[in-house]
């Protein structure tokens, strides 16, 4: 349920109308991270009304990736100002944990509770988060401008999905954690433009540049289950794809003004619907009749429509959409370009279109709520509360000045002279991360590594 979405890659936060240079939920949809022209922010999602800003770093300016690991206090950074340099930070003690460089700019960066994913245009390097040795480069790779790629938040199996072909919707499925390849599967005729994983990892969702159909496979095996069709009438972009914690639901958010929600909905043993309700007959109906038809008409009569929509205020905005549970109630978050994060809920039974529990600004205050409740029809919202300073964040203050200049040193052979160690390296314990009775993704010691190069492997 990891979704993000950057602004033109590492020129992003100066693309036109973008308040942020990047945006994603972490991988349980519990947290949004944005990378913004002065640094970063990271909020809270348990509550609808109110959003609160956890944490603001305004150390890295022109942050175009931003992702943290699930609710604890881990956080990898890339800054436009070195697009080649990943950082990773404890952004609770306001400290680096480690840096690595790559050969090219980093386009996407995944996390799990084993693995961290660097991806670059043609090639791919995972690490093992724990203590960030290089295992596996994947070079050669398809050219994959975009950085697409998506990594089960499931770490017993941790499956890495890729564009298997620049011209076609092929994909690649790699097993992260045994590094080897696991299938590969033909989804569509046009290129990939949208992948997710469900948080089991048995099933993957992908769409093309096309964006108006959405397939579900099964994996490991690849197998076709859904087929959903967004659209008719036109392309769109799509730009995020995203299960519901329980599995049962899709959302896909693109360029345009609506959001998509479908259901999995669970097939008979004979391969058909169990529900008894009216569309459920009609469906059959058509699908019966469908045998008789051309291949392409037979294709789309067969697809299932959306279960449940949202529609925006406004359309032609990069944004990205999650489903997740707040305050035990479903709901679809939809976080904008423009610096707006909308909270709908979700009716799982019946669906329909999804009615707005509240807007709330990223950036500065809601001046325009009353305008919101008359053309969404939703309650008033509460101001947004404000960012607490950097320094009230964190939990112990920043070290000072390192005065060492150590070599740092990896078990992967990558060393990058003249890379400094930070202070707490040389720390008697660990850091530990597990901040909110998470699993603590990295263990530092006494001779770690503070910086590398990645390399081949």
């Amino acid at each position: 349920m990891e979704t993000g979405d950057c602004a033109d890659g590492p020129g992003g936060p100066d693309a036109p109308g973008m308040q942020f240079g990047c945006a994603s939920f972490n991988q349980d949809s519990t947290s949004l991270a944005l990378g913004t022209k002065t640094g970063y922010k990271l909020f809270s999602l348990t509550m609808v009304e109110m959003l609160d800003c956890i944490h603001e770093s305004v150390e890295t300016p022109d942050v175009y990736i931003v992702e943290r690991l699930f609710s604890s206090s881990l956080v990898v950074v890339v800054s436009t100002a070195m697009p080649q340099r990943m950082n990773v930070y404890h952004f609770k003690k306001g400290t680096e944990i480690c840096n690595y460089s790559y050969p090219n700019s980093i386009l996407a960066v995944k996390l799990n509770r084993h693995r961290l994913v660097v991806c670059l245009d043609e090639s791919i390097y995972i690490h093992n988060i724990k203590d960030m040795k290089l295992l596996k480069t994947l070079l050669n790779t398809p050219s994959n401008p975009s950085g697409l790629c998506a990594l089960s938040i499931n770490h017993s199996n941790s499956y890495l999905a890729y564009p298997g072909s620049a011209t076609i919707g092929e994909i690649v499925v790699y097993d992260a954690n045994n590094l080897n390849t696991v299938t590969m599967i033909p989804a569509h005729d046009s290129p990939l433009a949208a992948l997710a994983f469900n948080a089991s990892a048995t099933k993957l969702a992908s769409a093309s540049e096309r964006g108006t159909v959405i397939r579900v496979f099964s994996i490991p095996e690849g197998l076709r289950l859904f087929e959903f069709r967004r659209g008719m009438k036109r392309y769109v972009n799509i730009s995020s794809l995203s299960f519901s914690p329980d599995g049962q639901f899709l959302c896909a958010s693109s360029n345009t003004e609506t959001v998509h929600i479908f259901k999995l909905d669970p097939l008979g043993p004979s391969g058909e619907d169990e529900t008894g309700t009216w569309t459920a007959y009609v469906g059959k109906m058509f699908s019966a009749a469908s045998s008789y038809l051309p291949a392409p008409v037979s294709g789309m009569m067969s697809q299932d429509r959306a279960f449940a929509t949202v529609h925006l205020v406004t359309s032609g905005q990069r944004n990205i959409c999650t489903l997740a549970m707040i305050q035990k109630l479903p709901r679809l978050l939809v976080a904008t370009a423009d610096g707006q994060l909308f909270i709908y809920n979700v009716d799982p039974l019946d669906g329909g279109e999804c009615m707005l529990a509240h807007k709330h600004r990223l950036f500065g205050t809601d001046d325009d709520q009353d305008e919101v409740a008359k053309t969404e029809g939703s309650e008033v919202p509460g101001p947004v509360q404000t960012c607490p300073s950097y320094a009230a964040t964190a939990a112990l203050p920043a070290s000072g000045p390192v005065t060492a200049t150590l070599t740092g040193y990896s078990e992967d052979g990558g060393a990058k002279k003249g890379e400094v160690i930070p202070e707490h390296e040389f720390a008697a314990g660990p850091v530990c991360l597990d901040d909110e009775n998470e699993f603590p993704p990295i263990n530092w010691c006494r001779g770690g590594t503070g910086g590398g190069q990645a390399r081949p492997s």
